[in-house]
């Protein structure tokens, strides 16, 4: 049986990256005329949503969302969620239709081939080694934002490498970017995702994913002398809710 398990979870994984591949090569011609200006994003997000749908529901996955909060088509926000999975980046373009916005995403990621080539010229880079990065990221956001554009960030700057750990500590960056820009704070819980679709190579398995829309937290009239309350008020409405899909498996 563990043979069995070992050889699906092989051809499973690669399975992943062929979805990832194909319809980026299939679709390059439309995917790089909308990457030639900044204006025609909103064209490339709708792109971006189809390749993750393909990723998504080809991989065997779906999902089941409950709504604290229906988002105002065409506002900016800043989109929180905790961080355990490749997935979490298609569950998010899937959820967050009609409100186009860029993820702020390490650097490592521009030398994967052929994904890295759009990854660099449509997301926010961040070298977290480096404070001037970091200060760039402010800057690059302003102008998204200005552009009526969200911005996503997942708070926990990474996937924790021990995966007994449910949520790890947040970083700063995305509580002082919606302060300073007083973009209202939508957090989102993703259940179940880890468990499906791990970056430990030999797990997962297709099925159900769980996911909590909350109501916003707002950041109008705050300063950053806010930002340590608000950024535990976020993550606490993250924990709590992963604390009850756990509960209730």
């Amino acid at each position: 049986m563990k043979v069995l398990k070992i050889i699906f979870w092989t051809l499973w994984r690669i399975w992943f990256y062929i979805l990832v591949t194909v319809p980026i090569i299939v679709l390059f011609p439309f995917l790089f005329l909308t990457i030639l200006s900044e204006k025609t994003y909103p064209q490339f997000f709708v792109l971006a949503r189809f390749w993750a749908r393909i990723i998504l529901y080809g991989m065997g996955f779906y999902y089941v969302v409950e709504k604290d909060y229906e988002l105002e088509k065409h506002k900016s926000y800043m989109l929180v969620a905790n961080h355990t999975s490749m997935m979490d980046v298609m569950l998010m373009l899937l959820l967050v239709k009609d409100n186009p916005f860029v993820f702020v995403g390490k650097k490592e990621l521009v030398k994967l081939p052929i994904f890295g080539f759009f990854y660099k010229r449509t997301c926010i880079l961040v070298d977290r080694s480096s404070s001037k990065s970091r200060f760039a990221v402010f800057e690059r956001a302003q102008k998204r934002i200005n552009q009526g554009l969200s911005i996503c960030i997942f708070p926990e700057g990474g996937v924790p490498e021990d995966e007994s750990i449910m949520l790890d500590e947040f970083k700063d960056g995305a509580f002082r970017i919606a302060i300073e820009h007083q973009l209202p704070i939508l957090p989102m819980t993703f259940g179940d995702v880890k468990e499906r679709f791990s970056f430990t190579f030999f797990s997962g398995s297709p099925g159900k994913m769980r996911i909590k829309i909350h109501k916003p937290v707002e950041t109008k009239g705050k300063s950053l002398e806010h930002k340590a309350d608000i950024k535990n008020e976020v993550r606490s409405i993250i924990l709590n809710q992963l604390e009850v899909f756990e509960s209730s498996k």
